[in-house]
């Protein structure tokens, strides 16, 4: 008999960051098994794009533009979250940016706050919003899209490795003070995963070719392959995990 340990059926989740890549694919994931998943980005169109694509697959979806790096759209974005439906079950911060790549010394200061304000002060301030609404509603769960870099600054990537450590320790942080309103939070750590965010280090050959030597797979990730891990952290399959940073980039960090 099946198991229905990763049945959404019900759940309101909302997704950062998910026009596209990693977001969108943890979007079309979360809606196949049951949710009704609320599609996020800065720009509607591509929010539409993808929550049209779900609904035709006959999933449940919606789109709304939101700049998590913008403290205006974090409230719009819950108003209207617990205006329409009531309340949140899943949230999953995975929008981020990385305005800058190069020598660390090199960093200004707009790189640095944009960095920040959207990776940090982003994910903070939509965690308490969300975890709000959960602890009303009796429970949820928060999955946050740090970065291997966290663990090991990746080159070129001071700043964006540095708001991905703050992430990690912020996952945490969260667990220990909501696990008594019954929310988990956990993070995903992707490795090299094929995207446009990812761009510039698969543009850059010498970058790219010293990534393939150290990872025993030997290959990069598609999108699709961070999905996964996101639905058992949200799903009753992780019912007694929380605070927990898990990894997924096919043995780099062996």
């Amino acid at each position: 008999m099946p198991t229905d340990l990763f049945d959404l059926t019900g759940k309101i989740a909302l997704v950062t960051g998910a026009s596209r890549g990693i977001g969108e694919e943890i979007a079309r994931l979360l809606a196949e098994q049951g949710a009704h998943v609320i599609v996020t980005s800065r720009r509607i169109d591509g929010c539409q794009a993808v929550a049209d694509a779900i609904t035709a697959a006959g999933g449940s979806a919606e789109a709304f533009a939101c700049h998590v790096g913008n403290m205006d759209d974090i409230t719009a974005v819950f108003a209207h979250i617990s205006g329409t439906h009531g309340k949140l079950d899943i949230l999953v911060n995975n929008a981020a940016t990385n305005p800058y790549f190069g020598d660390i010394l090199d960093t200004d200061l707009g790189a640095f706050t944009k960095t920040i304000d959207v990776n940090v002060r982003g994910y903070f301030f939509m965690s308490i919003a969300g975890a709000k609404l959960m602890r009303d509603g009796g429970g949820g769960a928060i999955v946050n899209t740090a970065s291997i870099n966290a663990l090991k600054p990746g080159p070129a990537q001071g700043i964006y490795s540095i708001s991905k450590a703050a992430v990690v320790n912020m996952t945490q942080a969260f667990a220990k003070e909501v696990a008594r309103h019954n929310i988990r939070v956990n993070a995903l750590l992707p490795g090299l995963t094929k995207t446009q965010f990812a761009g510039a280090l698969f543009e850059n050959e010498d970058i790219y070719n010293a990534a393939m030597v150290t990872i025993p797979m030997h290959r990069h990730a598609e999108p699709r392959e961070m999905a996964g891990t996101v639905l058992y952290l949200v799903s009753d399959a992780s019912s007694y995990t929380t605070g927990e940073c898990i990894v997924v980039d096919g043995g780099l960090t062996i």
